[in-house]
């Protein structure tokens, strides 16, 4: 059985997404009109089922309500209980009220980690300020408090962060954290792949942290196996296939591939012998999905 490690659902009549619903506006990832329509879990299924997967990790993605969009996943598992799904849910790690968001996320059975948002893409960081969360003291206590909590992180930024980053998580070594989209290495020439890779390092000599191979597309729109196969052979080389997870990232995704054609062109690139960690055992330990 094989694990997505890193998808989205949502029901537009249930939870609001302001991101999505923008019209005319072309973001980093594409144009999302095509997908500003409801995108549920038989959906879904029916693709992931068709290239062998039986279960999957849902994360946040940008609700008005988060509580609410939590709430709604947790009723989709609960509807589901064939399909083993647990969850990422958004939670302010700099809040005054972390512990209350806490302890109220984990009366959630499927609720394995948070995910707050670090980076994006440079036009849109510049523009959110997103990135000053870094040097807020209370993000580092929040992701101990993680930890301790047996949560994990799931961390998205861009590769000039990964330093900064790895400094602060370096401090909270008891908190599990995933790397969203390999670090979205957004600069796909020679020079910016190498710049990445060279970032990357910060967070790949840290054993707590694990790197995602998902949203491949998202800063190449016409992306194909030849194109990011450096991307995925120094992730596995320098996190190893126990480190690594495969993740759709659909339906965003969606606008760049199908998801036989995602999951095919990951498939050509990682050697058989790592094939099970990234497609299942690795997802399966992180998110403790049974």
């Amino acid at each position: 059985m094989r694990i997505d490690a890193h998808h989205h659902l949502w029901d537009l009549s249930s939870v609001h997404y302001p991101w999505l619903m923008e019209k005319g506006i072309v973001r980093f990832f594409g144009d999302p009109s095509s997908i500003q329509r409801d995108y549920l879990l038989p959906e879904f299924r029916a693709d992931a089922e068709a290239m062998g997967f039986g279960a999957s990790v849902h994360i946040q993605v940008g609700a008005a309500e988060p509580w609410a969009e939590a709430q709604w996943v947790q009723s989709v598992a609960d509807q589901f209980p064939d399909w083993p799904l647990v969850q990422v849910a958004f939670c302010d790690l700099t809040s005054d009220d972390l512990d209350a968001q806490l302890d109220r996320l984990q009366t959630l059975p499927s609720v394995r980690g948070v995910r707050q948002i670090i980076g994006r893409a440079p036009g849109e960081d510049a523009s959110t300020g997103t990135n000053a969360i870094l040097e807020d003291p209370k993000f580092l206590t929040g992701l101990k408090q993680l930890g301790a909590r047996g949560l994990s992180f799931d961390l998205q930024l861009l590769p000039e962060l990964m330093s900064q980053t790895a400094n602060v998580l370096a401090q909270a070594p008891e908190t599990r954290i995933a790397l969203c989209h390999a670090g979205s290495p957004y600069d796909r020439t020679p020079q910016g792949l190498r710049r990445w890779a060279d970032e990357l390092t910060a967070l790949s000599n840290l054993p707590h942290v694990f790197c995602k191979l998902s949203g491949l597309g998202m800063f190449d729109h016409n992306w194909h196996a030849e194109s990011v196969s450096p991307i995925v052979s120094t992730c596995l080389s320098q996190f190893g296939a126990d480190r690594c997870m495969f993740g759709s990232n659909f339906p965003v995704d969606s606008l760049t591939s199908t998801y036989k054609e995602t999951v095919s062109r990951h498939e050509t690139l990682i050697p058989g012998a790592m094939l099970d960690d990234v497609f299942r055992g690795t997802s399966e330990r992180f998110y403790r999905i049974e």
